[in-house]
């Protein structure tokens, strides 16, 4: 080969910087690799702590924990019971706490009856005035002050009335005691000369232990006792009357506050069925006081009217007495009214009094087939037979007031059940809003799957 073809041959100061570059990138790698292994020596170190430290705590809680007992096999099954038993069982135990709670319930209530009670009537009350308050509303007065105006015409409405029975009542006292005594002069009489024929001794006898019977109750210590509870009566009335006065008031003008605020102590998910249910019984109770105060208006009016006719003393203290019985549904006004008949029989004698009591019984005849089914009815949807089991139930429960406040309570719960009750409106007949029911559902009665 010519000497131009070798070729050129590196300088000896350049094989030496080439050699040392890449003995420099050698010791950088492996100082890079070294380090890569130690960091890897050392993250499978502290996996191997870390799952060592895990072994250790696991057998730390199984030692801890104490081993479980694990049950024979049971001889009994579900399926040995059967379906029917089953299900009474399940409905049995859900009824048990149902009533145990209501058990509760009625008797928080009676405990705190001197609250209750007078809480219901403002309620009651509230009800039947509260159009008015709103009717001054719209007309344009602030609702305090238009609730504050139909609390005091309340009031003297309700002063007038009893103050005029009182009178009336004064007034012939005197006359119905001479009346009375004549009376028991006739009885009297009529004992010894009727059919009976009882001697003067024998009418003594019969007056003398009545006397010991009331002496002996006064003994013991049983008249203080009876003083004592008609002085802690008296204060219950008290403290009911001012209870019934401020709830009046307040129910009227901050009504709907109020049950806002109650309606947000509910969970959130159950608001919307709280609050229209409170707004349906609220409806249904305004609607029933309205009712029963037309029905009071009448049985009060037809037994007035027909005592006045009849020339029976306190026309106007009865037809009070009366009117205030009518708000016991059905039988409130029949016992209101007995003190009519008791007059006259003490002031006119007994043809008298047995006229008047045909008026009771015709008024009342007017009331249970004309006035009972037209309004309650109609407005509640309330069966009789549903209001007089109320009636008894309030009565076992809590006497006079029981009653007073039971139908207006059965109306409201009816009214909340058929709202919340599917495809069911307020006052629905419930044969034809069954039918209802099975042709939206496409299903057919028992009796009708029996005869096809």
């Amino acid at each position: 080969m010519d000497d131009d073809a070798r070729p050129a041959e590196a300088p000896d100061g350049a094989e030496g910087d080439l050699g040392g570059a890449e003995s420099a990138e050698v010791r950088r790698r492996r100082a890079l690799r070294r380090a890569r292994a130690d960091a890897e020596r050392d993250e499978g170190l502290a996996a191997r702590l870390a799952q060592q430290w895990a072994a250790l705590r696991d057998e730390r809680e199984r030692r801890l924990t104490p081993a479980p007992i694990t049950p024979g096999r049971s001889n009994f099954t579900r399926a040995q019971v059967p379906w029917g038993v089953d299900l009474a069982a399940a409905w049995s135990w859900r009824f048990l706490v149902i009533v145990a709670a209501g058990a509760v319930v009625a008797w928080t209530l009676g405990y705190f009856a001197v609250v209750v009670l007078p809480l219901a009537v403002a309620l009651l009350i509230s009800a039947l005035v509260v159009p008015v308050v709103d009717l001054l509303q719209r007309v344009g007065l602030p609702r305090g002050l238009a609730a504050l105006l139909v609390v005091l015409g309340t009031l003297a409405l309700v002063g007038s009335l009893l103050t005029f029975a009182t009178q009336q009542v004064a007034n012939g006292a005197t006359d119905l005691a001479e009346q009375t005594v004549a009376g028991l002069g006739e009885i009297r009489t009529w004992l010894k000369e009727g059919p009976l024929n009882a001697s003067d001794t024998q009418i003594n006898d019969y007056l003398d232990q009545a006397q010991q019977a009331i002496r002996a109750q006064s003994d013991g210590g049983e008249l203080t006792a009876r003083i004592t509870e008609v002085g802690t009566a008296v204060g219950h009335v008290f403290a009911g009357f001012f209870i019934v006065l401020f709830s009046f008031y307040f129910f009227l003008a901050d009504g709907e506050r109020i049950w806002a605020w109650i309606v947000r102590l509910t969970p959130r998910a159950a608001r919307a069925h709280v609050d229209g249910s409170g707004r349906v019984a609220w409806i249904s109770l305004t609607q029933f006081v309205r009712a029963t105060v037309i029905v009071a208006a009448v049985d009060a009016l037809g037994i007035a009217l027909g005592a006045a006719v009849l020339q029976v003393p306190f026309v106007l203290a009865i037809g009070v007495l009366v009117f205030l019985g009518a708000f016991v549904p059905m039988i409130g006004a029949t016992i209101a009214g007995s003190v009519a008949v008791l007059v006259a029989l003490v002031d006119q004698g007994p043809v008298t009094a047995l006229l008047m009591l045909g008026v009771i019984i015709l008024v009342q005849q007017v009331e249970g087939h004309v006035l009972q089914p037209f309004l309650m009815g109609r407005w509640v949807s309330v069966h009789p037979l549903g209001v007089i089991v109320a009636i008894a139930a309030g009565v076992l429960v809590a006497g006079i007031a029981g009653a007073l406040v039971a139908v207006p309570l059965a109306a409201a719960v009816n009214a909340v059940v058929q709202h919340l009750a599917a495809s069911t409106v307020v006052g629905d007949d419930p044969v034809e809003a069954l039918e209802d029911d099975y042709e939206v559902t496409g299903e057919q009665p028992v009796a009708t799957q029996e005869d096809a």
